[in-house]
């Protein structure tokens, strides 16, 4: 028979070395569900991580048709970032921005931000940004 103290001892050791192993590919889903005297909430998030990206998906679903849906995810690969977020509601509004960026190897990057506005407009703005030495 294992003395507690040893199953403790082995348990925290898995622990920490779970905790130091580096972020591999992962997924995870998390659901709440909430009922209450004002209604129900059903709340969802999701996340996805691999070496040098990650993705999040987020869902809140209320009473009388209330809600929104949202994901946002970034990735870094050979010196170019690619990142944004998106969020649709449930009367049918989409917001969010994206941006991309990449390094020219002179140490100037390139970069292009779109903004889109609840009303279906979307702004952009690009450009070159130089390192002051």
């Amino acid at each position: 028979m294992m003395k507690p103290l040893l199953v403790f001892a082995v348990i925290g050791t898995t622990a920490l070395t779970a905790a130091a192993l580096p972020a591999e590919a992962r997924d995870r889903t998390r659901i709440v569900n909430v009922e209450g005297a004002g209604g129900s909430l059903v709340r969802q998030r999701s996340v996805s991580r691999e070496p040098g990206s990650r993705a999040v998906s987020r869902s809140v679903q209320g009473g009388e048709g209330r809600g929104y849906v949202s994901s946002r995810g970034r990735s870094v690969e050979d010196g170019a970032y690619t990142g944004g977020r998106m969020t649709t509601t449930n009367r049918g509004a989409t917001f969010g921005r994206s941006t991309a960026a990449a390094a020219n190897g002179d140490g100037s990057a390139d970069y292009s931000t779109t903004r889109t506005r609840r009303d279906g407009s979307t702004t952009t703005r690009s450009g070159t940004v130089t390192r002051d030495d």
